[in-house]
């Protein structure tokens, strides 16, 4: 029998919102009780009204983990120990899994389905990957002289600032969170002003799971203002950032006027995706670019939005993307079907029709899409939209879009290839497509950017790294790699006398 299909609509009508920062393991209002509302972008809708926290409000988070971390609450607790209460909150995640992709979908206005069987789920997988990994992480020996014995280990930081982004808010806030409380650190978070309402879920539930109180916090509010005090705040040792390379500047900025604290940025990208005449299943190249690009309204930093395709079959894979592309038609995010949803805001969706704009005035060719729908129901959609006759210089070829738009670029040979995929700022991911071996590896080795997938694009596990290089940043979240960003190295020399 096939499971009920659940009303998504009738559940959401009666989920509880609450908008106030957790500190401390409480809730808890802004210390000047003001507050911002919180609008869906599927309907337009307030859903409430969230804490806007500033530097009071910092100061408050921060002093909580500290005190928190200092007097060894949860740094000193045994790996083992650590281990089981992140299990704990890993199943209090896949326990309230319904309610969770409920305000991540009426949040940020993705497809209910894809937050329930991606955000969620990814999010528990991740703090319980990190949780079996805490107790099996060695220190080191070094090979020193017979009279001396040096140990080098592993230490908490101690108090980590996270600042997440808008497209994945619970999943980005697992990628920090996990590896820090992980290696025994305290976190304040502060989630976008976009999408709050699932970080403060996580903080309730890992305290109902044992997390000491005062361990993770979770303070809400603008960029300017609360990011900015986290950033800036003495008592902070080092922030993990996600989000835009604008930011990410001010991000090192902060860190140079405040306590030099490590900056570990993952930012931007404007990710090359190149098929060569030579791999045979055009049809399969070009129904996964569509897929990874549509996919989250192509609100993701690692969309494949420059879509390199080489001249000789150029006219054959752009008539089967823009055939594609009327499969991700957005619809009601909370139908259990769509399979795009909503635009974050209003000023992203004005954003993002802008660029279109551009692409048009530029002299691109709009092959599909290109303009905003389900207006009528108040919220912020936009069709899966498709260039082609795109020059590498344009303004689409160049801005990061954050929306559903891909540009298809024509060459001739590999090298030119090359050279147009990293003449960009961005170095976040690229794709390869090739049957021929030599040039797969040869083009992945030449292709400058932190991940290079060959014949296919996004399959990724919690094993591998996730970050880039030049303006997409320095930051590699996920994998073992990710506790080399929340500890530092401690050398002991100890002299062995005869």
């Amino acid at each position: 029998m096939n499971a009920p299909t659940i009303d998504w609509r009738a559940r959401a009508a009666t989920l509880a919102f609450d908008g106030r920062a957790v500190i401390g393991g409480r809730r808890a209002a802004a210390r000047d009780g003001e507050t911002f509302d919180c609008i869906s972008p599927i309907d337009g809708r307030t859903l409430t009204a969230v804490a806007r926290g500033r530097g009071a409000d910092i100061d408050a988070a921060v002093a909580s983990a500290r005190q928190a971390f200092d007097d060894g609450r949860w740094a000193h607790k045994s790996p083992a120990q650590r281990k089981k209460i992140l299990q704990r909150f890993a199943e209090k995640i896949l326990g309230a899994k319904e309610e969770l992709a409920l305000l991540e979908t009426l949040d940020m206005g993705k497809p209910v389905q894809h937050s329930l069987s991606v955000d969620v789920a990814s999010a528990a997988r991740t703090i319980a990957w990190y949780a079996e990994a805490v107790d099996k992480i060695y220190d080191e020996v070094a090979p020193t002289p017979r009279n001396a014995l040096a140990l080098i280990t592993r230490e908490p930081m101690g108090v980590i600032g996270a600042i997440v982004p808008w497209n994945y808010p619970m999943l980005m806030a697992s990628w920090k969170l996990a590896p820090a409380l992980a290696a025994g650190n305290s976190v304040v978070l502060k989630p976008s002003e976009k999408s709050p309402l699932t970080a403060m879920r996580l903080a309730e539930l890992a305290v109902e799971a044992g997390l000491p109180e005062g361990v993770f916090n979770v303070v809400p509010g603008y960029g300017h203002e609360a990011g900015e005090a986290l950033a800036l705040h003495l008592d902070v040792d080092a922030i993990g950032f996600t989000g835009s390379t604008r930011v990410g500047r001010k991000m090192l900025e902060y860190a140079s006027r405040s306590n030099l604290k490590r900056v570990f940025n993952e930012l931007g990208g404007k990710s090359a995706f190149i098929v060569f005449a030579d791999f045979a299943d055009i049809g399969r190249a070009a129904q996964t670019v569509a897929a990874s690009m549509f996919f989250n309204q192509g609100e993701s930093c690692n969309a494949p939005s420059r879509v390199f395709v080489q001249a000789s079959i150029a006219d054959e894979f752009v008539r089967i993307v823009a055939g594609e592309a009327p499969k991700y038609q957005p619809g009601d995010p909370l139908s259990g079907s769509a399979e795009m949803g909503a635009i974050v805001d209003d000023m992203q969706l004005r954003s993002v029709l802008g660029y279109i704009d551009a692409g048009r005035d530029e002299g691109a060719t709009l092959l599909a899409g290109g303009h905003r729908v389900r207006a009528e129901t108040g919220g912020y959609f936009v069709e899966p939209t498709v260039f082609d006759g795109v020059s590498n210089r344009m303004k689409i070829a160049r801005e990061e879009i954050f929306g559903p738009v891909l540009s298809v670029i024509r060459f001739q040979t590999e090298d030119e290839a090359v050279a147009m995929a990293n003449d960009s700022p961005y170095g976040l991911q690229a794709s390869v497509w090739s049957d021929n071996v030599n040039r797969a590896h040869r083009v992945a080795r030449a292709l400058r950017a932190g991940t290079v997938h060959v014949n296919q694009y996004d399959e990724d596990d919690i094993t591998v790294p996730f970050g880039g290089v030049k303006q997409s940043g320095n930051g590699r979240d996920k994998s073992l790699h990710a506790f080399d960003k929340v500890t530092e190295l401690k050398t002991t020399w100890l002299r062995i006398e005869r």
